[in-house]
């Protein structure tokens, strides 16, 4: 399946595609472009659950502080935020 950027990987398990998108951190601005790039792949897969992996190199902060999970409702399709 194409897509006009390619999706980093896409889980298919039980007939269902989940897509994942995975970022490197460089500001806050990685958050809401990967949640937007993410829905546009969930659209074309017409998935209704997607992930977004964001990977945060920054030595100062604690891993407490890196680890986290949210979830966020966009047009009835749920996307679930991973940081570390």
């Amino acid at each position: 399946m194409f897509l006009d950027r390619l999706l980093d990987l896409c889980l298919h398990y039980q007939g269902m595609d989940y897509p994942l998108e995975l970022k490197i951190r460089y500001g806050e601005e990685t958050y809401s472009e990967g949640r937007k790039q993410l829905a546009g792949y969930m659209d074309k897969l017409a998935c209704n659950e997607g992930w977004l992996v964001v990977f945060d190199r920054h030595k100062s902060m604690t891993w407490e502080d890196k680890l986290f999970w949210q979830s966020y409702e966009r047009n009835g399709k749920q996307i679930h935020v991973v940081g570390c």
